[in-house]
């Protein structure tokens, strides 16, 4: 297997700050000397991951280097005795596709930490077509449930048309929750009402007022992905005794924001770790997504490429510039 190649996007540093982007053959002896060595079947594609396609050094520090924080495959060989050839398995966050080649390769070779069987009741693409966006948003869903009644007041979902946010609108809607979303996109209002978010705010009507110390109490719960003045905003406008989880910063990861909120309604603002947070908790919300939580209709929001097709560079290009609804699974059998 020392002289095996495998077919890659590889991203490289052309000039000073200047990259560029192609799919080629990558030698197996390259990968990292981790215990696991996984034959991916399917990754998919996340904010991070066009982050790290274009060169951003936030996201990844040396190149040449394959993205992909997610991968869904079979062991191939293990010198770790938790994973066995021929298991199939499913690898998210840790610095997998940011420092360490990812699942853009049809090979990836992990610590065995990393690893976690694929869930009993979701195939690989399944897996795939939750990805890292579906594990960040039920981590986010765990919290609300353990905290928020079902009719304790309408739930708010920003960035809700992304990936973390669509999962995210699917789960609560299922769950019973009364779910309102924000969306720069009005042509997206039918994909949230069938997720189960008939109420749609413009990013103009959630920012309104956002210059005021404080908002009309409307939210029970908040899950955001956009950070900055959207996320002070719903912030302001939450009830009290209320749930904030933040879960990204697409727009800012500045908070412009005063203390009120906290110290005069009693809200809680907590964060999602969906990288290197604990295994057993990740288990579990695996668990869920393919049991009670399962959502049937993901594969209608989510669009199929493949590693070697110029849709996977439009795919790129779309994150980069906001304009994906749901979610984008990358073959990577083909």
């Amino acid at each position: 297997m020392s002289n095996q190649t495998y077919r890659a996007l590889l991203v490289e540093e052309t000039a000073p700050d200047v990259f560029a982007r192609r799919v080629t053959d990558r030698p197996l002896a390259d990968l990292p000397d981790h215990p696991v060595l996984i034959r991916v079947a399917c990754s998919s594609l996340n904010y991070k991951d066009a982050l790290s396609a274009t060169g951003h050094r936030g996201v990844t520090r040396r190149f040449p280097h394959t993205p992909g924080i997610d991968a869904a495959g079979t062991v191939v060989a293990s010198d770790d005795p938790r994973w066995q050839p021929g298991q199939e398995v499913i690898v998210t966050g840790f610095v997998l596709g940011m420092n360490t080649p990812g699942g853009l390769g049809q090979f990836i070779r992990v610590p065995g930490d990393w690893v976690l069987p694929r869930p009993e009741h979701l195939t690989l693409r399944e897996a795939m077509r939750l990805g890292t966006a579906g594990l960040t948003a039920g981590l986010a869903v765990l919290r609300i449930t353990g905290e928020i009644a079902k009719d304790g007041g309408p739930v708010l979902v920003t960035g809700a048309t992304g990936g973390v946010g669509s999962v995210a609108v699917g789960l609560l809607s299922k769950l019973g929750y009364r779910v309102a979303a924000v969306s720069g996109k009005p042509e997206a209002a039918n994909h949230l009402a069938r997720l189960g978010a008939p109420e749609l705010l413009s990013r103009e009507e959630a920012l309104a007022g956002q210059e005021r110390p404080l908002l009309r109490p409307r939210w029970a719960a908040v899950v955001d992905t956009v950070g900055g003045s959207m996320l002070a905003a719903a912030i302001k406008a939450t009830r009290p005794a209320g749930l904030v989880v933040a879960c990204g910063n697409a727009a800012s990861s500045e908070l412009p924001l005063n203390v009120f909120p906290f110290i005069l309604r009693g809200v809680t603002l907590a964060g999602v770790d969906s990288a290197t947070g604990p295994l057993d908790r990740r288990a579990e919300v695996w668990r869920r997504l393919g049991e009670e939580w399962r959502l049937e209709d993901m594969e209608a929001i989510t669009r199929t490429v493949h590693l070697e097709e110029e849709a996977l560079e439009a795919a790129i290009a779309a994150i980069l510039a906001g304009g994906v609804i749901g979610r984008t699974l990358v073959d990577l059998e083909r």
